[in-house]
């Protein structure tokens, strides 16, 4: 069999009963950690121009998260992606590639509203996604070559899909197929001065994904071997890999990439946390901030790579650049104290105290963090006073990674936090106790239900 058919196979063979307590609780975990994300980003702007957009769609098969509103599945796959990542503090995982595996739970939840799936069958689609995405993501890197991680969304969404609406082995393996031949993302998204479009490129895939499943739901077949063939995958875009499908996550084994993913504290860029839990440190050293001379940010290539080596990074003009630069964000830690969703807003880019502050900053591929990674994401963050004294702090390991992992309470604290704009108390518990008891449900639509912010006034919601 080629690839497509062995994930197809792998796809369909697995089962609930097939998942340990500890995948079940982290899938948990994982949606509370996601949703909050999600609802939390309902008031920004871009979110309500999305809705708009979603009402030119009038299918009413898939929620708009936060809203009573309706609209395709595709459009609130996209949607509801663009939401879980607008903030970009939902999970991650680090391998040879980088990536947010939660991103497919967009399609996960728009899938199975609009097919009307337990709890169970949620939870066992979001683990075949994260196990797909994260295996690639082990296999072999994009970034590098010029494409973007969210390329392996899609086929993990595809095979998500695919479960949820019941295709079967040959259908599945055509969808993926489908998928990978229409729906290729440039890194181009990353680099520079970064767009809107970096929060919707995984959202994207996500709903090429859906639409890819349902055109072979529908009997359109697709090209193959889409991975080995002589134009495909491989050839065209990673190089060859290996990929021993029959390792994945299983009963036997218990080896789900799940277990394997990190979670963040802070809602930016999950390679700069520990440059700004490091620059919190040393501000608590500090008596006065106008004393600092230089500011030296030490951190990894792909630190380097992805968070200090465009000059727009020094002066962002958009979110998406800011939680993306370390010289921002470590100046806005240094000034402020903390790291809040807030932190990023467009009217605080071109404040005069941070601008200054970031013209002191330098950044430096270090091969000795290098080689840390990516067991551990170090950074090191060096003050220079203007009496000559030095400041030093490194971080290799920030909350959310396997050897500090963010507990129950803490996702519920972050959830509340998110969430305590939009809902009373006794919701946001309501919604907790309703994800954290998913497996008991025999529909989504009291998941839904609890998920609705009501209207004050007559905004479209």
């Amino acid at each position: 069999m080629n690839l497509a058919e062995q994930l197809s196979q792998y796809a369909l063979s697995l089962s609930y009963e097939d998942l340990s307590p500890e995948v079940i609780h982290k899938v948990k975990q994982r949606l509370v950690d996601t949703i909050g994300c999600a609802l939390g980003s309902h008031d920004e702007h871009l979110m309500a121009d999305l809705r708009a957009f979603a009402g030119t769609q009038p299918l009413a098969s898939a929620t708009i998260l936060g809203t009573a509103q309706k609209t395709s599945v595709e459009m609130a796959t996209f949607v509801n992606g663009c939401m879980i990542r607008y903030y970009d503090f939902n999970d991650g995982y680090i391998a040879k590639e980088l990536g947010h595996p939660s991103d497919n739970i967009a399609t996960c939840l728009a899938v199975g509203e609009a097919h009307g799936v337990t709890g169970r069958e949620l939870i066992l689609a979001i683990v075949l996604a994260y196990e797909i995405q994260c295996r690639l993501q082990d296999a072999a890197n994009l970034y590098r070559l010029g494409w973007d991680h969210v390329n392996y969304v899609l086929i993990a969404s595809t095979v998500a899909a695919g479960r949820l609406v019941k295709l079967n082995q040959a259908q599945l393996a055509h969808a993926i197929n489908i998928a990978v031949n229409g729906h290729i993302a440039l890194r181009q998204v990353r680099a520079g001065e970064l767009s809107a479009w970096k929060g919707c490129s995984a959202a994207n895939a996500a709903r090429n994904a859906v639409f890819s499943a349902s055109l072979a739901r529908h009997g359109v077949t697709g090209p193959s071997p889409i991975f080995e063939g002589e134009m495909g995958f491989m050839r065209q875009i990673t190089g060859e890999f290996q990929l021993d499908v029959s390792q994945f996550g299983n009963a036997r084994n218990g080896d789900f990439r799940i277990l394997e993913t990190l979670t963040k504290l802070l809602p930016m860029q999950g390679e700069m946390q520990t440059a700004v839990w490091a620059a919190l440190e040393l501000r608590q050293e500090l008596v006065d901030l106008s004393q600092v001379r230089s500011v030296r940010i030490d951190t990894t290539e792909v630190g380097f790579r992805i968070l200090g080596k465009d000059p727009q990074k020094w002066r962002p003009t958009s979110r998406e650049t800011a939680d993306h630069s370390l010289p921002y964000a470590v100046a806005r830690a240094l000034l402020d104290g903390q790291i809040s969703t807030s932190s990023f807003a467009v009217e605080r880019l071109g404040e005069s105290q941070v601008l200054d502050l970031m013209q002191k900053i330098t950044v430096h591929a270090s091969e000795e963090l290098t080689a840390l990674f990516p067991a551990l994401i170090p950074n090191r963050v060096t003050l220079v006073l203007e009496s000559g004294q030095t400041l030093s702090r490194q971080v290799n390991a920030a909350r959310g990674t396997l050897d500090t992992p963010m507990t129950d309470n803490d996702f519920e604290d972050k959830f509340r936090m998110l969430l305590s704009p939009l809902f009373v108390t006794e919701r946001i518990a309501e919604l907790q106790e309703c994800l954290w008891g998913l497996e008991e449900q025999d529909k989504l639509v009291g998941l839904f239900e609890l998920m609705t912010i009501y209207p004050k006034d007559n905004e479209f919601l």
